[in-house]
């Protein structure tokens, strides 16, 4: 794989043709079709499905039926469907807080991720973690975690799990970018080349660090260029388009089976939305947030579906009255679920289910 300095040029012939998507200016292209019809389709799907879902979320959200703190993923779908489709079932995955779109791309019930959002018993933490603790064992997600940068040193454990029991697995480890500014991204980053981990770390750079642009918060703005201090082959990926991702996915994680280490990409995102539903986005303008909806990852996708034949507007209409129900199903579950009994707050906190603790 080329160093990082190679890289640095090849960041700038992706950035040449970010427009190569199916969409430019928002107009269709004509684009080639380089995987099978069900690998667009099921971009589509995936896509579509966290879109609704998180929409859904945010309107919920403010008739106040979820509470505490809530990340949507609009607009950054493509880091997720593509991703998924370069790895595989067994590899295990781990992200920050902003940790919907995730779990559903990996397969998820929407049910088990909306229950969880409203706190039930029925949901995929047992209504014990909310919005920014959705785990799925089942799936092979390992959590969304609410410390920043707290998950990147786990991500290197779970890839040296996997190298200790001699499995050829991975672990993809997600990051927000202002997560690279923490201490325990350098140490997880140093450990992690030492011992060649199976690990390909992921930074979402969506452009702000809560309301902070990452112009304001370092002289590095290339942020996978950070490799470069521990020889780490890094490239930056152009992540509103999910072929790119899925290409750039796929290359590290034949570098990491291979036995060649970790990879650093920095997927070039953005979301729509605020940081948290709470977030006014006094910091960015209306201009910017549109320029990027310009080359929406969704629309992409259906645009080079459509142009090419792959799937008609009714095929497409078919997938999305499918997700509308998947969605609203999901919502009366969660509405219709229990909350979690008062004694499930003792459980799961350690391994021992009769480790003395004192009431009151």
């Amino acid at each position: 794989m080329a160093s990082v300095k190679e890289k640095s040029l090849a960041g700038k012939a992706t950035n040449a043709t970010e427009q190569n998507g199916g969409l430019v200016n928002g107009k269709a292209i004509k684009t080639k079709i380089q995987y099978p019809k069900e690998t667009y389709l099921h971009w589509y799907e995936s896509m579509q499905l966290m879109r609704r879902f998180e929409e859904k979320a945010g309107q919920l959200y403010g008739q106040q039926k979820i509470k505490g703190f809530c990340h949507l993923y609009i607009g950054q779908e493509a880091c997720a469907a593509g991703a998924r489709s370069a790895l595989r079932k067994d590899d295990k995955w781990i992200t920050a807080y902003r940790d919907h779109g995730i779990p559903l791309a990996l397969g998820t019930s929407p049910n088990a991720v909306m229950a969880e959002l409203f706190a039930k018993q029925t949901g995929s933490s047992k209504g014990k973690g909310g919005s920014m603790h959705i785990f799925d064992k089942a799936v092979n997600f390992v959590g969304g975690h609410g410390i920043v940068g707290a998950q990147i040193p786990l991500g290197a454990g779970l890839a040296f799990a996997e190298k200790y029991n001699r499995t050829t697995n991975l672990s993809i480890t997600f990051m927000g970018d202002g997560a690279v500014r923490q201490g325990a991204f350098h140490e997880a980053f140093n450990m992690a080349m030492l011992w060649k981990l199976p690990v390909i770390f992921v930074v979402e750079n969506n452009g702000y660090a809560m309301g902070t642009s990452v112009q304001r918060s370092s002289n590095v703005t290339d942020l996978y260029t950070l490799g470069e201090a521990y020889d780490m082959p890094a490239e930056p990926v152009d992540a509103m388009n999910v072929e790119a991702v899925h290409e750039a996915v796929a290359r590290a994680a034949e570098r990491a089976r291979a036995g060649e280490g970790p990879t650093f990409l920095e997927f070039r995102t953005y979301r729509y939305k605020g940081h948290s539903m709470s977030d006014p986005m006094k910091y960015r303008t209306k201009e910017e947030l549109e320029s990027y909806k310009q080359r929406d990852p969704i629309e992409q996708v259906k645009s080079t579906i459509l142009t090419n034949g792959i799937a008609t507007e009714e095929d497409l209409a078919a997938i999305d009255a499918k997700i509308k129900v998947q969605v609203e199903d999901s919502v009366r579950f969660a509405e219709e679920s229990p909350y979690p009994p008062a004694e499930e707050a003792y459980k799961d906190v350690y391994v021992q289910q009769d480790y003395p603790f004192v009431m009151d």
